[in-house]
């Protein structure tokens, strides 16, 4: 039996719509840690982005700590914090924000830089806050690189949440990781395929984000 077949037995069972292991749930349960993760590395990423990115310093310390975070395996770490913390959210948020946060930070700082100083000297010589110079002047100039950074993020976010079934929580990689373990292929193939097409969602929404969000000047510009 090829995947395509699969795919259609997967999504044509009924049993596979209802219930705690339906995929409805599973997808509820893969985008709630998807946001979740999100948010947090947001949360790290942007702020410090903004701000090294305005004043140009700290370039290469975000390069070091970004290459280091990028490279630490999301899995072994994941293991590690079960092994120290236990199971439950908190040692499958620290690999996911871990993951997404050195696209952001980077991304976002090498926006900021990109940002044309003509604009940005005129401001100042108006006599405008820094504060203003940021989020009126370069903010709206960088955000479509910001928003390509976190597209990444959440990308690279929707592909690993599957790890969170690996701890005895839900999502997507509940069809993978329960698959495996019981060879039924119909249940992996579904949950790849289910991944899949979340990411591609992912990229549908931050079009339509970066359509409604970003000017229309700025994205001929970009």
């Amino acid at each position: 039996m090829n995947v395509l077949n699969f795919v259609s037995d997967f999504f044509s069972d009924s049993a596979h719509w209802q219930g705690y292991d339906g995929i409805p749930t599973r997808l509820s349960e893969h985008l709630g840690y998807t946001l979740e993760a999100l948010a947090f590395a947001a949360a790290i990423g942007l702020p410090v982005g903004l701000i090294t990115g305005h004043y140009g310093r700290g370039g290469n310390a975000l390069s070091l700590v970004a290459t280091a975070a990028r490279a630490l395996p999301t899995f072994g770490l994941l293991v590690l914090m079960t092994m120290l913390i236990g199971f439950g959210m908190l040692p499958v948020m620290i690999p996911l924000v871990t993951l997404a946060v050195p696209p952001i930070l980077i991304t976002t700082y090498e926006a900021m830089r990109s940002v044309d100083p003509s604009p940005v000297d005129a401001a100042r010589g108006m006599g405008m806050a820094e504060t203003r110079i940021l989020f009126q002047v370069e903010l709206p100039a960088a955000l479509p690189l910001i928003l390509g950074g976190l597209r990444s993020a959440a990308i690279q976010i929707v592909s690993t949440a599957t790890i969170a079934a690996y701890v005895s929580l839900g999502g997507l990689g509940r069809y993978i990781i329960d698959g495996l373990y019981q060879r039924d292929y119909e249940k992996v193939v579904g949950g790849a395929s289910l991944t899949a097409g979340m990411a591609l969602a992912t990229l549908a929404v931050f079009w339509a984000i970066t359509k409604v969000a970003v000017s229309p000047g700025v994205r001929r510009s970009a």
